[in-house]
């Protein structure tokens, strides 16, 4: 069901998007729900499905009822039952089932009157599991938590959609023979665990920010989706300093997407952005994050970056940016995340701060760094930096060679008119 709301409209005239909002809210609850109650992911996925069929039939006729979550997880749990009664290789689960809902009862009733409990942490866990491979777990977060189709999820990683297929597949079977607990960490496990989760999130946003491949510099959709999934963490896990640092992070870049691109969707640097069309309301919340991401203990990668980021929002103008303060602050990054990676932002924020020469005096001794090779923004910097210092002959081959490395069509333009600029200077 690529959109399950497509074609339903409410009894009282309702708009269809109150109910896919309620599909989107509810499905990853409910999905989280069915896996640690039946222990099966694609058990849980098809109840999940054939729940939301149900839903889409019998709310346009009764309304959508005031506890849409217990109606759904109530229907989704019976079908599931069902569908254990005709397979006879399930048959002593399900006894192990039957007995645990006698000794259940009371609860049960509890949760159908009232709202659903929300496992969606579990989920999360399960999902961005060390022991899958790295890129199993982004794609089986964006199916499961996100609610994305098979296809959908393709389109986002960008390959066929038997491909993705596959590699769901592959991620499912690996948590069911390896048996990956359907738990949250304990508090000793948590320190290491926690940042995988937020990368994965971290990773789904990054490609909608800025797509690998493709004729668009930004997939809006993903970037959405990864904040969403950043606001459920949040309300999961309020305590914890990097979950506020990652969606306040997020928040304070998704704010510039609308001023990222001009009218035919070319690249717009941040210094050319009219930052009067950034959104104020998303930056408001993504700065009230930041405090709860930098106190409390040891702040954390995202916390540092949301920070800077929020430097970023602040200033006016490009030139009235507090650059000393942007450095001081890639300079605790570094240290809690040595990186050529962020040794490179760095760079261009000296750069910023005590002109071009300092900041290629630094890129040049990141040259031999081999995660810099192959990585866009490293040559585009040089090649910005060297313009910027009238060496339109060293300019010119560094333009080329980022040229070689741009995924998307507006990046090639962009890196086109620059390498023409400094060809023919005065053009």
């Amino acid at each position: 069901m690529d959109d399950p709301a497509a074609a339903t409209g409410t009894p009282d005239g309702a708009p269809v998007a109150s109910v896919e909002a309620v599909f989107r809210e509810e499905r990853g609850r409910l999905l989280a729900a069915l896996v640690r109650r039946f222990g099966d992911l694609d058990l849980a996925e098809e109840v999940t499905s054939d729940a939301i069929e149900a839903a889409l039939t019998r709310w346009p006729v009764d309304g959508v009822p005031p506890k849409p979550g217990a109606w759904l997880m109530t229907t989704a749990r019976r079908k599931a039952v069902d569908r254990l009664r005709r397979d006879q290789a399930f048959a002593a689960r399900l006894a192990i089932l039957q007995v645990e809902a006698e000794r259940a009862a009371a609860p049960a009733t509890d949760v159908a009157a009232g709202d659903l409990p929300d496992e969606r942490l579990q989920l999360f866990f399960t999902c961005a599991h060390p022991a899958l491979p790295a890129e199993d777990r982004g794609a089986l977060t964006l199916r499961c938590l996100a609610g994305l189709t098979t296809p959908e999820v393709a389109r986002a990683y960008l390959v066929p959609q038997a491909t993705m297929a596959k590699r769901i597949v592959r991620a499912k079977k690996k948590i069911r023979e390896a048996r990956i607990p359907f738990r949250v960490p304990g508090a000793d496990e948590l320190p290491e665990r926690l940042p995988g989760v937020l990368q994965v999130v971290y990773s789904i946003f990054t490609e909608g920010y800025a797509a690998s491949s493709g004729p668009h510099l930004q997939r809006l959709d993903l970037a959405e989706e990864a904040i969403r999934l950043g606001r459920i963490l949040r309300r999961l896990m309020p305590a914890e300093q990097e979950v506020a640092g990652l969606l306040g992070l997020m928040l304070l870049i998704h704010a510039r997407r609308d001023s990222r691109t001009g009218p035919d969707g070319e690249l717009v640097l941040l210094d050319e952005q009219d930052r009067g069309r950034w959104d104020r309301t998303m930056i408001e919340e993504g700065r009230g994050l930041v405090p709860p991401a930098l106190t409390g203990g040891l702040p954390g990668p995202y916390g540092v970056q949301a920070a800077i980021a929020a430097l970023h929002n602040e200033a006016a103008t490009l030139a009235t940016t507090d650059w000393p303060q942007i450095v001081a602050l890639y300079d605790v990054l570094l240290a809690l995340t040595p990186s050529p990676v962020v040794a490179l932002n760095r760079a261009a924020a000296v750069a910023m701060r005590d002109g071009p020469e300092a900041g290629l005096a630094l890129l040049d001794d990141l040259a031999g760094e081999p995660a810099l090779r192959g990585y866009l923004p490293f040559p585009t910097a040089r090649a910005d930096l060297l313009h910027r210092l009238g060496r339109l002959t060293e300019a010119a081959a560094a333009y080329r060679e980022a040229l070689e490395l741009a995924g998307t069509e507006p990046e090639r333009a962009h890196l086109r008119r620059r390498l023409h600029a400094v060809e023919q200077p005065g053009a």
